[in-house]
């Protein structure tokens, strides 16, 4: 289970602290429930998930993590001037994986797909191929609940193939949280909604009953 309590969030700017993107958020997102994160663009869907996958921090309120949880499947979180397997090997060793690193990084390499690549800086990489990196480093490790953001759309089609056959083989071990804007992919991953709108957040059972409240929001 994961605990979002009061969650508020601004960033400051040159002008000082800018307006609230979210405001006063509490959910409960119970244990085994694929949910995804719905809103308009700049609704705060990813500033939500990073701070859920704990890369980012609310301004007030807190976030209680009831299970292990992947840090967001998508582009950040990753140094520049290292290549790809150094950052892979730095990530398995912060993880505690020093004695399975050779499997590790085997693994990392051959879901990634990134060829030469891999032993090249990451700061020279395309925002796709840094996504597909990010990807495989979190499906390297067990996690409970899977953070992704657009990862689905992420690379060529045959890598999107791969990873959504890679979320379809977590359904009896692992949950995922999502954001992405095309709806069968929400309605192919995920049980549960989580609608977004001025800042504020509403928790829907059915997957169904959120994307309903959302397009009825945004009719208006």
């Amino acid at each position: 289970m994961i605990l979002v309590e009061d969650v508020h969030k601004r960033y400051m700017t040159e002008h000082g602290a800018g307006r609230w993107i979210l405001r006063g958020i509490t959910i409960s997102i119970p244990s085994k429930r694929s949910v995804a994160l719905i809103g308009q663009n700049g609704a705060g869907k990813s500033t939500l998930l990073r701070i859920i996958g704990g890369v980012d921090f609310p301004t007030k309120g807190r976030v209680e993590r009831r299970c292990r949880v992947s840090w967001p499947m998508a582009g950040g979180g990753l140094e520049g001037t290292l290549t790809g397997r150094q950052n892979a090997k730095f990530v398995c060793r912060v993880y505690g994986h020093q004695d399975e690193l050779k499997d590790h990084l085997a693994f990392i390499q051959d879901f990634a797909d990134l060829g030469n690549a891999f032993d090249e800086p990451v700061e020279t990489y395309s925002s796709g191929m840094r996504s597909r990196l990010q990807f495989a480093l979190s499906l390297a490790f067990d996690f409970e609940v899977f953070i992704s953001d657009e990862v689905t759309a992420a690379g060529d089609a045959k890598f999107r193939k791969k990873a959504a056959d890679a979320f379809r083989s977590m359904v009896d071990r692992a949950s995922i949280i999502m954001v992405s804007h095309d709806e069968g992919t929400l309605r192919q991953f995920c049980q549960s909604g989580i609608v977004i709108n001025d800042g504020m957040a509403h928790w829907f059972d059915d997957l169904d009953e959120a994307l309903k409240a959302y397009k009825s929001k945004i009719s208006l």
